[in-house]
């Protein structure tokens, strides 16, 4: 629809300050949010310009408008205009980056800005998917195998096909070494997602409801908060 069509209605927006709410608030935000009716909507206030809220409530049929109140101060406008109920629509949102905040506010508005210039950034030259699996690699070599597991995901869900996650997982083998590979690689909710990856298309199955609920955000190997 676009902001202009339903901007005289946010007034009636239900506003939620979350400045000051410390900790993990998007399920609460989450449960508010699906209560809401088409035609209306939320006003979100935040500290930063809320990006990683954007893809979530989208998944829930909004759309959004923001404008900056203060050095400090965002309202994020969002209007329901359809129903959906398919939260995990947005896979893996970056909602660990809302933790920042309870630290220094600066320091989550340029974690929240870095994220995005990052990943959504016009001028950025390599495809998604590729950046995704340079991502997974250095997240393996950090040993950080939470973030490498939401990285495969997200790529295979994005579009990359089991072949050339073969590929990564041979250079893991002949870059990490086999020692590292077999005690740390091996036995990771990395490797399971990829095992479960291939399984799946040997039968010839969808895979993406399956590998959202054995290693999506509700899996403590791979939910990050």
């Amino acid at each position: 629809m676009g902001y202009e069509l339903w901007k005289e209605k946010t007034p009636e927006f239900k506003t939620i300050d979350v400045r000051h709410l410390q900790g993990n608030f998007f399920p609460g935000l989450q449960k508010q949010a699906k209560s809401v009716k088409v035609g209306e909507g939320l006003k979100i206030i935040q500290t930063f310009e809320p990006h990683p809220l954007y893809g979530a409530l989208e998944a829930l049929g909004f759309e959004h408008h923001t404008e900056r109140a203060g050095d400090h101060e965002y309202h994020a406008y969002f209007y329901r205009v359809e129903m959906k109920e398919d939260v995990e629509a947005a896979p893996f949102r970056p909602l660990a980056l809302l933790n920042y905040p309870m630290i220094d506010e600066e320091l989550g508005k340029i974690a929240v800005d870095f994220w995005d210039l990052t990943w959504n950034d016009e001028k950025r030259t390599l495809p998604y998917e590729t950046r995704l699996l340079l991502s997974l690699t250095n997240a393996v070599g950090a040993g950080r195998m939470r973030q490498a597991s939401r990285e495969l995901i997200k790529a295979y869900i994005y579009g990359l096909d089991s072949a050339a996650l073969d590929d990564v997982f041979e250079l893991l083998a002949w870059n990490q070494g086999i020692g590292y590979f077999s005690s740390e690689i091996g036995p990771s909710a990395l490797f399971q997602a990829y095992k479960l990856i291939k399984t799946q298309e040997k039968k010839g199955t969808s895979h993406e409801e399956m590998l959202q609920e054995q290693f999506g955000e509700k899996n403590p190997e791979v939910t990050v908060q």
